[in-house]
């Protein structure tokens, strides 16, 4: 019972109110003054009296955690129901409704439902979405409404669009959110099932085919053999017919579906079409059969067994196919080298096949010979072209192309090499190399000539320096240009041959224009060049050299060095440039002064006051890794630290050099010989590997970098022997090897 309302028995609204705002009930819409509150509360929000103040959407209890919207919380979370509705069918005996099965979703971000119906085969009626995804309202009179998460459960059926779903299951995570709500979810009832599904699946179920289809399963050899192709060369010898000639075909028999296409092999100037097809891709049968009947190559075959057709006659299906025609088609074990195939009439041979055919058959059928059969005549052979004889008129090559079509073309000058062997900065592709007459004529015997190749185009001019009061005048002696080789034909068919950059070496013996020169020294360049690139130049390879040596002196290893060791009466392992040029000749009479040159650079014997600064051949050698990006220096330490078994930090001074040459550093034997004599050594003669990778590591340890700059070209450069270059060699480190150390 309520107190009444006097004063002294009424409370004050106002105690604990924070608000005090009134709600916004009219405003102007398309000039006209309405009302647009219907449903809003009253001063500082409170419902008035009567009012019950409906939600706009799904309320949601709190919880802890942060408070964050429903469309960020529940995004990508969707609630599934299992439902169902009943369809009536009219004017239909054999149903009088459906049962249609169906999914409802409903989205908790913003409240809006998806009804979807799975698809079944020959259903007949339209099926997929059957409610597009949007917020729903409910049945009037509440119709002001939406449908929340609080109108879904089990067992409960719902309106939507004078459609009623009955609920009858749902998923784990639709139970357990509903769960959490405080919502008591009821047992899990089975829908009910359609009763014409149920019949249309009997009637399937019942019938039985008069007699299947035979299938013939041709997807799994294509799957196999897709994209694989026998391939064999033919020949068809059509000389028995009137202007018959012999023909080349390409047979092509694809795996993927047995079916067989050739090709023909037009030469050129044969006088043929060029027709892009012998025979087209398909089947081919080995025996040639008259054009059959329509139906009679068909896939069934009929019996008649009452009477004749339309006058209650009737026929069956003949399942054994007794009068059915049966046609064989060439298939791979059919295809082997030296059969005989027929082609619609021609027979080809089988002469030849490729790899992937080889191996095939080989996998297969276990066949190995695969002996190709020779089918062409030496008749029908292609001659060589003959090219007319040199007029004389300009070069040989402008002649040729002048030869070669209607339109005479300059000939083709190679380009790359030109690029390539070019000039660039102080580096010059030029050999230059000092000569002498070979004549006995005692004033051509002192002349001297400096023969310069240029690499960019294998053209060699020669110069004699000038000498004064000698009676000749020196300069130009030859023009710049290719010079032929002697003794070959001025007039003939033939390309004439040039003098190249390998005929060139010290020792050699050229033939210039009837002038004979005897090549006796080279400039410091040349020499460079020709170690740098051994595989062109075999007589500046040192390596090559040693071999051929090591060949010539067999089993006499002890005499050999005997013979080293007689040549130095004082022990100190050195020999001067003339004796190991003698020794080197009384080794190997055929070695030429050139290679005797390119040992005695290798094992010249340098003193301290022919070697380079310490600090400057460490900035040389940093800068040669650090152009060559070499940053191994761990590994390398590594690899000193395996090979020193006992951990003193010293080895020997070829087990450095092994393991320079194992870790491919990028550094020149010659540099690296010179670093490894910078390096300290102790008492036995073994150096210590640690300072050595310190020095050598640019990325840790940088020094200043020096300016190293390759030789210089000396425009007057008259020669300079390799005696008075290479005083004395090391004969016992050549010893070592040519003959391994003893």
């Amino acid at each position: 019972m309520a107190l009444p309302f006097l004063p002294g028995n009424s409370f004050n609204n106002n105690l604990g109110r924070n608000k005090y705002h009134k709600s916004h009930h009219f405003d102007i819409n398309n000039d006209v003054t309405m009302l647009v509150g219907h449903e809003k509360p009253g001063i500082g929000g409170e419902p008035l009296r009567g009012q019950k103040l409906k939600p706009k959407g799904s309320v949601f209890p709190r919880g802890e955690g942060s408070n964050l919207p429903a469309w960020v919380a529940f995004d990508r979370q969707v609630l599934c129901f299992d439902a169902f509705f009943q369809e009536a069918v009219f004017e239909k005996r054999e149903e009088q409704y459906r049962i249609r099965h169906c999914k409802i979703y409903f989205y908790l971000e913003d409240d809006s439902i998806q009804v979807i119906e799975p698809r079944s085969k020959n259903s007949g009626v339209p099926q997929g979405t059957l409610i597009r995804r949007h917020r729903i309202p409910k049945p009037p009179p509440n119709d002001d409404e939406f449908y929340t998460v609080e109108d879904f459960n089990l067992d409960v059926e719902i309106n939507l669009y004078s459609k009623v779903f009955k609920i009858t299951g749902c998923d784990e995570f639709t139970r357990n959110f509903l769960k959490k709500l405080g919502v008591r979810i009821p047992e899990v009832n089975n829908a009910p099932e359609d009763p014409y599904t149920r019949y249309r699946k009997a009637i399937d179920e019942s019938m039985q085919p008069l007699r299947p289809y035979e299938k013939h399963d041709t997807l799994k050899q294509f799957l196999d053999h897709d994209r694989h192709v026998l391939r064999f060369f033919c020949y068809w010898d059509d000389t028995d017919n009137m202007f018959g000639d012999p023909r080349e075909m390409v047979l092509h028999y694809f795996l993927a579906d047995d079916t067989i296409e050739i090709r023909e092999v037009i030469s050129p100037n044969s006088g043929r079409d060029a027709a892009p097809m012998f025979l087209r891709r398909g089947k081919l049968p080995k025996n040639i059969e008259s054009l059959r009947q329509p139906g009679e190559t068909a896939d069934r075959t009929v019996l008649n067994v009452f009477g004749p057709t339309g006058h209650g006659g009737r026929y069956i299906l003949d399942s054994l196919k007794t009068g059915a025609v049966h046609t064989d088609f060439y298939k791979d074990s059919d295809l082997t080298l030296g059969a005989v195939i027929n082609v619609w009439g021609r027979k080809l041979l089988l002469c030849d096949c490729d790899e992937f055919t080889q191996e095939y058959y080989r996998t297969k059928y276990g066949i190995q010979d695969f002996s190709s059969i020779q089918y062409k005549n030496d008749s029908y052979t292609s001659q060589p072209r003959q090219w007319p004889p040199f007029n004389g008129w300009g070069s040989e090559e402008d002649s040729l192309c002048s030869c070669m079509g209607l339109l005479p073309k300059p000939p083709k000058r190679d380009f790359i090499k030109f690029m390539e062997k070019d000039r660039r900065g102080l580096d010059s592709n030029v050999l230059r190399f000092l000569a002498r007459m070979d004549t006995t004529r005692p004033i051509d015997m002192e002349r001297r000539f400096i023969i310069s190749y240029f690499l960019s185009d294998d053209t060699i001019v020669v110069f004699e320096p000038p000498v004064r009061n000698s009676g000749i005048i020196g300069g130009k002696f030859l023009e710049r240009g290719r010079i032929k080789k002697p003794n070959q034909i001025p007039y003939g068919t033939k390309m004439s041959e040039y003098y190249l950059s390998h005929d060139l070496f010290v020792g050699a013996l050229v033939d210039f224009n009837s002038h004979k020169f005897i090549l006796i020294d080279a400039d410091e360049y040349a020499f460079r060049y020709m170690e740098q690139h051994q595989e062109e130049f075999p007589r500046g390879n040192v390596q090559s050299i040693l071999q051929k040596l090591y060949h010539v002196i067999g089993k006499n290893e002890d005499e050999v060095r005997s013979f080293f060791i007689r040549n130095d009466p004082n022990g100190c392992g050195i020999l001067q440039y003339e004796q190991l040029g003698a020794l080197m000749r009384q080794m190997d009479p055929t070695i030429s002064d050139h290679e005797i040159m390119s040992l005695a650079r290798m094992y010249a014997h340098r003193t301290k006051e022919d070697g380079m600064d310490p600090q400057r051949l460490i900035a040389i050698a940093q800068e040669q890794l650090r152009k060559r990006n070499f940053e191994g220096f761990g590994k390398l330490n590594e690899e000193f630290l395996q090979n020193d078994k006992e951990k003193k930090g010293y080895l020997y001074f070829d087990v450095v050099r092994n393991v320079f040459h194992a870790q491919h550093i990028p550094l020149p034997d010659d540099l690296l010989r010179a670093l490894l004599e910078l390096v300290p050594a102790n008492e036995s003669g073994q150096i210590e590997y640690a300072p050595l990778v310190r020095q050598l590591n640019w990325r840790d340890f940088p020094v200043p970098p020096m300016q190293y700059q390759p030789i210089n070209q000396d425009e007057n450069w008259k020669g300079n022997t390799a005696k008075n270059v290479v005083k004395e060699i090391n004969y016992n480190a050549l010893l070592d090897d040519l003959l391994g150390k003893k």
